[in-house]
């Protein structure tokens, strides 16, 4: 099973003004106004602005209670949205409405998609493909060194790394992807002002520089137990897969990989210990269908290749330029040849050996056969049956 990827967008972000900011925080902080009868309120009045211009009776026709049409109709929420506005100035944070060509396309196609998402850091990561990469908060030994390899080896390739900054395997997957110099983005179920747990201020800090932190919480909300569940949803929803490394059978993980079943996502599980409660969850999944994974290329081999190109393309944009076989020797002509060979075999389908060579020019075919044999030897390149050539991704 697989999910079509995101496009990488080229439109100009959406530039929202000081009162648009306003009213689109005042739709969110309207108290009993849940994401489902947002969004079916901005389908039929187009904006917030409209939305609060309407009467009383034209939002009760929408729908809405006559205690939630009467707050809209009176004003009320504006109270609490000009308090949240300076909340935001305080700590940098800024507000991706779901009209915004920023907000992430993956997450407008669930059956709730937040009105609009509180965001602090590399908002360029929104744009990006990700994976989560969740479990229990009290891994064992091996579910942790399990998870720093993983997130280590999806990040290189390309991949964000999406969690919750949960103790444990979340926390271990983000500390992973920044020290490879990757691409994390974490989920809060607390407002971004409300790091939780608390032991995890460094690692926010370094989330709010070289990553990317979310929430639908408003600023002030503290990190009640019911929030995260539902900011589970948004975890799934972002990526293109949910990777479970360890967990309880009805674990907070388990309840990501039911909603990344619900929205179409690929699951993925890493076996555990039979014997081992920790693992009960993960090993369930892949008797029920879920990929099991060993290493990287068992979840990159899974991604079909519009994703593959959409990773490629945010490889440029993010992650520099590729390493290729021989970086440790003196720049040379055959350098040069690496790069070319890695730019002309493809990354989702085989090309023949002839094909190859007409397709590379000035260079003798006994100096291609021993640049691809450089390749393959560095895992950069290898052979699919048929002797086909592709791309590695791991």
């Amino acid at each position: 099973m697989t999910t079509a990827a995101p496009r990488l967008e080229a439109s100009s972000p959406a530039i929202l003004t000081p009162d648009d900011e306003l009213h689109w925080l005042a739709l969110k902080m309207t108290a009993g106004l849940g994401a489902r009868r947002a969004m079916q309120l901005l389908q039929q009045f187009r904006s917030p602005q409209a939305i609060f211009r309407a009467s009383k009776p034209e939002l009760e026709g929408a729908g809405l209670s006559t205690s939630v049409a009467q707050s809209i109709a009176s004003g009320c929420p504006f109270e609490d949205a000009v308090t949240q506005q300076q909340r935001m100035r305080a700590v940098g944070a800024q507000l991706i409405p779901i009209h915004d060509s920023r907000y992430p396309a993956p997450l407008k196609q669930i059956f709730d998609p937040p009105v609009a998402l509180y965001a602090r850091g590399r908002l360029e990561l929104l744009q990006t493909v990700m994976l989560a990469v969740v479990g229990t908060r009290r891994p064992t030994a091996y579910g942790a060194a399990v998870t720093e390899k993983l997130a280590t080896d999806l990040s290189c390739a390309g991949l964000t790394i999406s969690s919750g900054m949960a103790r444990g395997i979340d926390t271990t997957a983000h500390n992973a992807a920044l020290n490879a110099n990757g691409n994390t983005v974490a989920v809060f179920g607390s407002g971004l002002d409300h790091i939780y747990p608390t032991e995890n201020r460094r690692l926010a800090e370094k989330l709010f520089v070289n990553g990317l932190v979310l929430s639908e919480f408003p600023l002030g909300t503290p990190g009640y137990p019911q929030n995260f569940p539902v900011r589970n949803r948004i975890i799934a929803g972002l990526s293109v897969g949910v990777l479970i490394v360890e967990g309880a059978q009805y674990s907070g993980s388990a309840i990501t990989a039911r909603l990344a079943l619900d929205q179409g996502r690929d699951v993925f599980a890493v076996p555990g210990n039979i014997t081992s409660k920790a693992s009960w969850g993960p090993n369930l999944l892949i008797k029920q269908g879920a990929k099991l994974v060993q290493e990287a290329s068992d979840v990159l081999d899974e991604l079909n290749g519009d994703t593959r190109r959409h990773i490629s393309a945010q490889r440029s944009l993010f992650g520099g330029e590729e390493q290729v076989a021989g970086e440790t020797q003196e720049e040379g002509p055959m350098s040069e040849l690496y790069r070319t060979l890695l730019r002309v075999v493809p990354i989702d389908a085989g090309i023949g050996l002839d094909d190859l060579m007409d397709t590379v020019e000035g260079w003798s075919s006994s100096e291609i056969i021993a640049a691809l044999f450089e390749l393959e030897l560095n895992g950069q390149i290898k052979q699919m049956p048929g002797k086909r050539l592709i791309k590695a991704w791991h």
